[in-house]
């Protein structure tokens, strides 16, 4: 009897708090604050049952407050030929917790999960469609997974976007500690509620009460900032493959014997096209050249990803005869012809992205990557290509791969390396104009501008596009300058130093204001500022500049011949730790000026304590480069 008594307190106990759980009226203003939705409980379980078999467990339960926070609704479940979804179900509440909608496995949609780029991909997703009418309203999903697959383990990210709070979140892992070990890294744990259990066969995290993040201006990454959880085993099974890896070393090293080693051959054909291509040429960067342009001549990018395509890459012969491929099969099809010319190369496995994510040096895990790109050794380091790219100049990765730590595999064993930094002053714009402006404010104007560095990866698409796209560009970066009608272009592609030329010709009625006898004029026309960041009441992060720049102006300028000048303004310098800024203004005679600018932005993090310095800095850029000079008409 008291046994069950006790259960049916237990069991009323679970149906309250579930109760509370599906309203949505009564909620914490602290996890309102700044939140577009909330998660009310988000239960990861993991059970690792041997090296190959792993089971996945996850709930979760998201209150949405507004139309903002329907993004944030976790509606859909990933599978492929490998992670077999065993159980699914669904559930809507409305404000009062009643359930307005259940969706059983079979109610959800299937559908593809990649795009049309992909050739082959097995992966897939099931979703729960459903459309809010009303708000505030609650989701609720939960499933299980399984798969014989264990070389990469789902991670634990407490809370996985801005303008999100959390409830209640947690992470259990469950594993035979007597046959496997399992290696896990918490990372941004500090500062929130956090239980940790940890024992041999158990690993438990429990997080309550996360306020949600803002995205505030030059903040680091969400991912430098949220609390998270990383798992791998160090024995795992991938499509029929065994292994054991604690260390990237150990890891690079069953990554090349198993997936990459023997699969370099190409056929008679393609050798002695490439032995013949670099015959004449003794310098191995030189060799690797013409081969990275022959890759790019002879092949292109599709996305295959099925079953161990997903990790290993398809053998160079495949690629050779169908002259297409992933990033894994052009990488490994371009080292492949390069050690047929006796140029050495490593394939490297890196998180891509124009946000720089670095892989963590001591925790091993092959789920950390996305893409890969080759290494070739030369006297200081490596040098990078991306063998995707039909575009970009050798040794050029731009800021795709640039400046993060990647793994590099070699017969001997994994290395975490750095890839290329391309750092302040690298990162290069030079604009040269000269423009005249005449007494109706219109402005004509010959304009060349040097790219180089990031600039560059910015700008040489330009010579690609066709007249009506270059003038929507030019209009766009060009906002200061009205009624822009585009006259003449042309580009020069370096792709020997890496360097890309613009010349413009253009003209733009009404730039300079006309006022009675007067004439207003912005002298920056080409490079011209407006932006300060945004004010913040309390700042919560760091300041993180990301990649520097160097931009260096000089503009000539003509000005109306029955105009003098009557007001000009101050020469400007500033110095500070984010970085510097001069601006020269020169007047010959009363028809031409000289103007110079020089902006240095430094890249770097800074506490969160400097924001308002960082902020007064833009806003004194932004106010030089908007000063104006004052033209008086000349009496007759």
């Amino acid at each position: 009897m008291r046994l069950l008594f006790l259960l049916l307190i237990s069991l009323a106990f679970s149906a309250t708090s579930q109760k509370d759980l599906t309203q949505s009226l009564l909620l914490p203003a602290k996890l309102t604050e700044n939140a577009d939705a909330i998660v009310r409980t988000h239960d990861l379980e993991v059970n690792l049952l041997s090296k190959r078999e792993v089971q996945v467990y996850r709930k979760v339960m998201i209150t949405v407050l507004n139309k903002a926070g329907n993004k944030h609704v976790w509606d859909f479940i990933y599978y492929d030929n490998s992670i077999k979804v065993k159980k699914a179900e669904a559930y809507i509440y409305d404000a009062f917790g009643k359930e307005i909608k259940k969706f059983k496995k079979k109610d959800f949609k299937d559908r593809s999960a990649v795009d049309g780029g992909t050739l082959y991909s097995d992966s897939r997703y099931l979703y729960a469609d459903y459309t809010p009418v009303s708000y505030p309203y609650t989701f609720e999903i939960s499933y299980e997974t399984s798969s014989e697959n264990t070389l990469s383990l789902p991670f634990m990210l407490f809370v996985n976007s801005y303008n999100l709070s959390v409830e209640k979140s947690s992470l259990k892992v469950h594993y035979n500690s007597t046959e496997l070990k399992l290696n896990h890294k918490g990372k941004n744990l500090e500062g929130y509620q956090i239980e940790k259990t940890e024992f041999p066969g158990t690993l438990a995290y429990t997080v309550k009460d996360i306020s949600a993040l803002v995205n505030e201006d030059f903040s680091p990454t969400f991912m430098e900032m949220a609390p998270q959880v990383h798992l791998a085993p160090t024995a795992f099974y991938y499509e029929g493959v065994s292994g054991e890896a604690a260390n990237w070393n150990e890891l690079g090293k069953w990554f090349y014997d198993n997936l990459i080693s023997g699969r370099d051959k190409v056929s008679n054909q393609t050798l002695a096209e490439v032995q013949a291509l670099v015959a004449q040429v003794d310098d191995k960067l030189e060799r690797a050249k013409l081969i990275y342009e022959y890759v790019q001549q002879n092949t292109r990018y599709i996305s295959v990803q099925v079953g161990i395509g997903g990790v290993q890459p398809i053998e160079a012969y495949e690629v050779d005869k169908v002259k297409y491929g992933d990033c894994k099969g052009l990488t490994n099809y371009t080292k492949s012809l390069l050690d047929a010319v006796g140029v050495p190369s490593y394939y490297a496995h890196v998180e891509a992205g124009n946000v720089q994510v670095d892989f963590e040096e001591d925790f091993a895990s092959i789920a950390q990557g996305n893409h890969v790109i080759l290494a070739i050794p030369n006297e200081t380091g490596y040098t990078w290509i991306d063998c995707t790219s039909q575009v970009h100049p050798f040794g050029f990765i731009g800021d795709f791969t640039d400046n993060r730590n990647v793994l590099i595999m070699k017969p001997e064993g994994g290395e975490i390396v750095k890839t290329t930094a391309y750092t302040n002053h690298d990162n290069f714009r030079k604009t040269n104009a000269d423009y005249s402006i005449d007494e109706s404010g219109t402005l004509k104007a010959k304009v060349e501008i040097t790219n180089q560095g990031i600039p560059y990866d910015q700008r040489f698409v330009l010579e690609k596009l066709t007249k009506e796209e270059l003038h929507q560009f030019y209009v766009k970066i060009w906002p200061n300058i009205n009624n822009l009608s585009l006259l003449n272009t042309s580009f020069e592609n370096n792709k020997e130093q890496i360097r890309f030329e613009e010349m413009v010709e253009l003209e733009a009625r009404n730039y300079a204001a006309v006022n009675g006898n007067r004439l207003f004029l912005s002298v920056n026309a080409f490079n011209n500022s407006n932006f300060v960041p945004s004010r913040y009441r309390n700042r919560k992060s760091s300041v993180k500049l990301l990649r520097g720049f160097l931009f260096e102006d000089e503009y000539t300028v003509s000005l109306p011949q029955n105009y003098q000048i009557e007001a000009f303004p101050d020469n400007v310098s500033i110095d500070t730790k984010f970085g510097t800024y001069t601006m020269e203004l020169l007047a010959n005679d009363d028809h031409t000026i000289t103007y110079s600018r020089k902006l240095l932005i430094k890249e770097g993090e800074y506490p969160k304590e400097d924001y308002e310095a960082f902020r007064d800095f833009f806003r004194d850029i932004s106010n030089s480069d908007n000063a104006k000079i004052v033209l008086n008409k000349k009496e007759s």
